[in-house]
């Protein structure tokens, strides 16, 4: 009787360490998930960023990033990269420089 409740136990265990490792693999890519902005809100946000960074173009957008409600990604004209956080009200809440573009920074 022990030797089946054994083997019943190391069937639920190495069960569960396999659906484990499903789960930590499905969240290996976290680019997966992203959504990127669209329609009138998409506008909004893009105009908002510009105006905060003071120019450039938008080169990507994303709903629901893990520090804001939207991220603006924006390439300034000296090839420096400003990720701009916006909240739902398209207010800017941060941003952050992703990339050094020019030496004469």
């Amino acid at each position: 009787m022990r030797r089946r409740y054994l083997a019943i136990g190391a069937v639920v265990i190495s069960g569960l360490a396999v659906s484990g490792g499903i789960a930590v693999a499905s969240n290996a890519d976290d680019d997966a998930s992203d959504r990127p902005i669209s329609g009138a809100a998409l506008s909004a946000a893009s105009a908002a960023a510009l105006e905060h960074t003071g120019g450039g173009r938008v080169t990507e957008t994303e709903v629901g990033d893990e520090e804001s409600y939207y991220e603006v990604e924006v390439t300034l004209d000296n090839g420096r990269q400003v990720d701009v956080q916006l909240d739902k009200s398209f207010d800017v809440v941060g941003d952050k420089v992703d990339q050094e573009g020019s030496s004469d920074d």
